[in-house]
């Protein structure tokens, strides 16, 4: 059963009230790095497990996944600029009295501080903003365009949940950075709110769906997947510790430690949208091709 929008609404806004952040604040940012810390945990890296992970030294395994953080961190920048304006336009034409709207405006001000955070750490840790690439770059801005209804929320949490699986288990996990940890830890918190108020959304778009209205939605959100997961890990990270980018990433596409890292990370967003009826037909061989499924 669906809980009552506005009800759900103003249980978001009293939770924002209580558990929100600055990180200005709330992050000691001057914090030194420790020098014998992981940004990610270990077998969470892309190389992890392969042959070009073992010719690695431990420094330079450290240095991967500092770059791969700084990668993942900067496509979260990226998407979380894209749910901005996917909400001020969802809010667009919303009665601000409603507290659906006012909660959709309030995600925004989580996003925009979540967004500095991001780019914060990828400062402190001195690594580029990797970013999405130019493909990536150029879909987002096609998919922000065009994206509406049960595809805008559902490709929404794509993003939102995939990270969050890997956030809650590195911020857990003492051989992380206790400054990355502080940063995933802030981010869970708020971002469970917004994984709530988008997987309501789905729950009350899908159902009404025509058979042409689910295809389209199925196709959206798989291209999605297919381009967020692709872009977590910028090819220049591996240039970074010395080794080949297109022999690295070739390798870490075809490593079962990394798939199996993907799928993890994405399966309780791949139940709730198999149960909804999202995954499925022609479009399920991208989810397939991206380890998700």
């Amino acid at each position: 059963m669906i809980a009552d929008r506005e009800r759900t609404a103003e249980r978001l806004l009293n939770s924002s009230a209580r558990n929100s952040y600055d990180p200005d604040v709330d992050i000691d940012w001057a914090a030194d790095l420790l020098p014998d810390k992981y940004f990610l945990p270990a077998h969470r890296s892309s190389l992890y497990g392969t042959p070009l992970w073992d010719r690695l030294s431990e420094q330079q395994r450290i240095d991967l996944t500092r770059h791969e953080l700084a990668s993942i961190a900067s496509v979260g920048i990226w998407f979380e600029v894209i749910l901005m304006e996917l909400l001020v336009r969802h809010s667009y034409n919303s009665d601000p009295l409603t507290r659906h709207t006012q909660y959709a405006l309030t995600e925004v001000a989580d996003e925009c501080r979540h967004s500095v955070m991001f780019a914060r750490l990828i400062e402190k840790v001195d690594c580029p903003a990797y970013g999405p690439g130019q493909t990536g770059l150029r879909l987002g801005r096609l998919f922000k365009s065009i994206a509406f209804g049960p595809s805008m929320f559902a490709g929404i949490l794509v993003a939102e949940e995939i990270t969050d699986a890997l956030q809650r288990e590195s911020m857990a996990d003492p051989s992380v950075q206790p400054l990355v940890r502080m940063v995933n830890r802030i981010h869970v918190i708020e971002e469970a709110r917004h994984v709530r108020y988008a997987r309501e959304e789905v729950l009350r778009g899908t159902p009404g769906l025509s058979r042409v209205g689910l295809s389209y939605h199925r196709a959206m959100l798989a291209r999605t997947a297919f381009i967020v997961t692709r872009s977590l890990i910028h090819p220049r990270v591996y240039r970074a510790v010395g080794l080949d980018p297109y022999e690295a990433r070739r390798v870490a596409w075809a490593n079962p430690h990394y798939r199996d890292t993907l799928r993890w990370a994405g399966s309780k967003l791949t139940s709730f949208l198999g149960e909804n009826n999202l995954i499925g037909g022609s479009s399920r061989k991208i989810w397939q091709a991206v380890a998700l499924v």
